[in-house]
């Protein structure tokens, strides 16, 4: 497993979370909530420092308890992740700042926005997991797989091995590209990306997949918050390809976040919406937060 940079801050709890910075550190600044199971090399493919740095944007990425190189929290839940960013942006000396929440981290920004509006000035989410008691979603995958991990966890955990151990070969690497639609498929053939994209899952599980199987329960629950009581300015992108989350989860977060302005690709999937947009979506973010 590569040794992949980090910085880290030590929180009042004593925990560690670790974080990377891409862009320019005098940049708008963002927080990027990453996927799951993922970490903060998820950067590395998504918000390389060169396009972040053209913006002028300082897109700060740590790795969630018990993800990559931050410690475990036993017994977190999704609205305990705002006070774990409050002390980060503390200690880096940033007192507003813009929250983007990518896939399975799109709860954790959509928290973010919800319980400490005084420091977040915008909110973006793209492809997002919606909450699993919307009715778009209700017996969906997400809530089996939370439910499995809730009742089963040293089976996931079990699986989560053996998938880890998976990947690493070449031939299901690539049986692993062809099973994402169009236009993802094309862009797994790539060896950078599809290695790279697999990088962040192996880095998520760096010392176990114990935060990466608890992640999986939170998100088959209920998150914790009212997204109603959201009153930052919200943003949407969500592509109608996508293989990895519903078009009708999107819809949901839409049409329930206040004032939310929701954009769909109709010819975009889950992570070439990022790699074609994410310079739109930077773009609109720094406009709102300034």
């Amino acid at each position: 497993m590569s040794n992949f940079e980090h910085q880290q801050v030590r929180l009042r709890s004593g925990r560690t979370l670790a974080y990377l910075e891409f862009g320019s550190a005098q940049g708008a600044p963002i927080l990027y909530c990453h996927g799951t199971p993922s970490s903060r090399v998820e950067g590395y493919l998504t918000m390389p420092t060169d396009a972040v740095a053209a913006l002028n944007a300082r897109v700060i990425i740590p790795d969630r308890p018990g993800m990559g190189r931050s410690d475990f929290l036993v017994g977190r839940r999704i609205v305990d992740w705002p006070s774990d960013v409050v002390e980060l942006t503390d200690a880096l000396g940033i007192d507003t700042f813009a929250v983007l929440g990518s896939s399975g981290g799109a709860p954790f920004a959509l928290a973010c926005a919800a319980l400490i509006p005084g420091r977040v000035r915008v909110v973006g989410v793209v492809g997002a997991v919606a909450p699993v008691d919307a009715p778009s979603v209700r017996g969906g995958g997400s809530r089996i797989a939370g439910r499995l991990a809730s009742y089963a966890p040293a089976l996931v955990r079990a699986l989560t091995r053996l998938q880890l151990f998976a990947v690493r070969s070449e031939g299901v690497r690539r049986q692993t590209a062809n099973a994402f639609p169009e236009p993802d498929r094309t862009l797994f053939q790539r060896a950078d990306i599809r290695d790279g994209f697999i990088a962040c899952f192996e880095e998520a599980c760096r010392n176990g997949t114990r935060g990466a199987v608890w992640e999986q329960h939170l998100l088959g629950q209920p998150w914790g918050f009212d997204l109603r009581e959201i009153r930052v300015p919200a943003l949407l992108w969500q592509g109608e390809r996508d293989g990895n989350v519903s078009s009708a989860g999107a819809r949901y977060l839409a049409n329930t976040i206040p004032g939310c302005v929701a954009t769909f690709y109709p010819d975009e999937g889950h992570l070439s919406l990022v790699l074609n947009h994410r310079r739109e979506m930077l773009r609109e973010l720094i406009q709102r937060l300034q």
